[in-house]
This record gives structure tokens, C-alpha cells and sequence, in this order.
């Protein structure tokens, strides 16, 4: 009764626009903000019982995702409290909560896969957290951010190809929600204005990448150490020239024979008959 009264007081001060805009907002908060003709992945159309073989890949990625939280949620609260920038601190905020969300999503998925997790950061996030905890003011920014935006653009790769090749749907709608909060952690890290771009790890070379494999690569390996030519053996070649030096001394010899020989062996064989 309450949601109605305040409705209808809303619908006499707020024009028609405003109103159908209020009640999406409502409706799907986060369908609201996407942009015109960018579609927003349909999550629940993925299954999500723990069907399928689980690879050491697939554990591999749901530790690391558990991982992130465990020193992405103090790295964001750090920001709350250390930095002087209002946006720095709203980014922090942001992150941590969004990552309290994906830690839950992370730790349902482990329990149901039977997955074991860690219960602290790993060494070098360990090492991150210090730097954080040692600095100050526009320092600490720094810090956070880069340190941050390189971590997720790290995992972001990895997401990807967990999310095309894994065979449990559990794993891969873990890895489709986990795409979408690292997408978003990274746009809010660049939004600072202050993400040091050159000093992130460049893509590997195209081929090293996976690029379309030449003609060697295509080739079947062979464990022959026969030189060959034209992809035909040497050995082979040899023999059929052999076999063409035999074939033409035998016609040349043949051939030149003395014919009145060849009249008397004739006539000697039809007295013999």
C-alpha cells in the first residue's frame, strides 16, 4: 500500500518520460544504465549444476578468482581511508563491494564443484597490500589504481578462455559473471584518469598468439632423416633413375643388334620346329 500511495504521489510531479524511467530503474537497475545497442550477456539462460568434467584449468581459475577478493576487498577499503580523491575513494568503495558480491558467487561454485580455496591472499598480493599500506596521499592513489588495472587486465584473458573451453556449466557461468565484474572494475580504474597505460604489459606477437600456422607447421612431423626433394625421398628418386638407365641401355642394345643374326636364329628355330 505504501509503494502505491508513494507511486501515485510521484505520478502527479513527474512528467510521463520521467515516470516509465522511474519504474525501469526499479525494475532492472543495472538494464537502465546499458548503453543503446550494446547487449547485456543473458546470464540466465546458463545452467548451473556443476555439470560436466572439471579440468585442473577449472580449479585453477575458480581459486583465482577467490583470490581477487581476498586483496582487492582490503585494497578498496584502504582507498576509503587513505586517499585525499573523492574519486579514488568512490572507485575503492565500488570494487569492494562489487567483489563482497563475487566472492559469494565464487565460494557457492567451489562448495558445489568440491573445489578447496585459500583463505589469504597469495604472496604478491600480499606484496600489494604493503605497497598500499606504505603509501600516501596521491602515492597511495598511484598505487592502487596501477597495481589494480594490471591484476584485472592480467585475469581478463584468462576469463575468456575459460569461459569458451570449459565443460562444466558451473565453471562457465562463474566465468561469464566473473567477465562482467572484471570489465566493469577496469573501466572504473581507468575512469580515475591516472592508470599508467605504458607501464601495463604489452600483447604477445600474433604468432605466439595463435596466428594462422604456415606450411611448416601444417606439415606432419616425420622422424625420416632421408633428404628428400620436392617432398619426394632421395632414396626413391635413385631407384627410379636406376630403373630408367636399365630400361634405355637395354632398348639401345637391342636395337643395334646385327639383323641378318637375328634372320639365322629365326631360321635356325623353324628347321628345329
Amino acid at each position: 500500500m505504501l509503494a502505491v500511495v508513494r507511486m501515485s504521489w510521484w505520478r502527479h510531479r513527474l512528467p510521463g518520460a520521467a515516470l516509465v524511467a522511474l519504474v525501469l530503474v526499479l525494475l532492472d537497475p543495472q538494464g537502465a544504465h546499458a548503453e543503446p545497442g550494446v547487449p547485456v550477456p543473458p546470464n540466465g539462460l546458463l545452467t548451473d549444476r556443476g555439470r560436466g568434467d572439471v579440468s585442473d584449468a577449472d580449479r585453477d581459475f575458480v581459486t583465482k578468482v577467490r583470490l581477487a577478493g581476498l586483496w582487492e576487498i582490503p585494497a578498496g577499503r584502504m582507498a576509503q581511508q587513505k586517499s585525499d580523491d573523492p574519486r579514488i575513494r568512490s572507485i575503492g568503495s565500488d570494487i569492494a563491494a562489487q567483489h563482497v558480491k563475487l566472492d559469494q558467487l565464487v565460494r557457492d561454485a567451489a562448495k558445489k564443484l568440491d573445489v578447496p580455496l585459500p583463505d589469504e591472499p597469495n604472496e604478491d598480493q600480499q606484496g600489494w597490500l604493503a605497497e598500499m599500506r606504505d603509501a600516501d596521499g596521491t602515492d597511495f592513489d598511484q598505487v592502487y589504481i596501477d597495481r589494480l588495472r594490471a591484476a584485472h587486465g592480467k585475469i581478463f584473458p584468462a576469463i575468456a578462455t575459460i569461459r569458451a573451453s570449459t565443460r562444466n556449466d558451473t565453471v562457465r557461468k562463474l566465468a561469464q559473471r566473473t567477465n562482467q565484474f572484471v570489465m566493469t572494475h577496469m573501466t572504473l580504474l581507468e575512469s580515475s584518469g591516472i592508470v599508467d597505460f605504458a607501464g601495463l604489459p604489452t600483447a604477445p606477437p600474433p604468432a605466439a598468439a595463435g596466428g594462422t600456422a604456415n606450411a611448416a607447421q601444417l606439415r606432419p612431423a616425420s622422424n625420416s632423416t632421408t633428404p628428400s626433394v620436392a617432398g619426394a625421398p632421395m632414396l626413391t628418386i635413385v631407384l627410379v633413375a636406376l630403373a630408367s638407365v636399365a630400361v634405355t641401355a637395354f632398348t639401345v642394345r637391342y636395337l643395334m643388334r646385327d639383323p641378318r643374326r637375328r634372320y639365322r636364329r629365326q631360321r635356325t628355330r623353324s628347321y628345329d620346329y
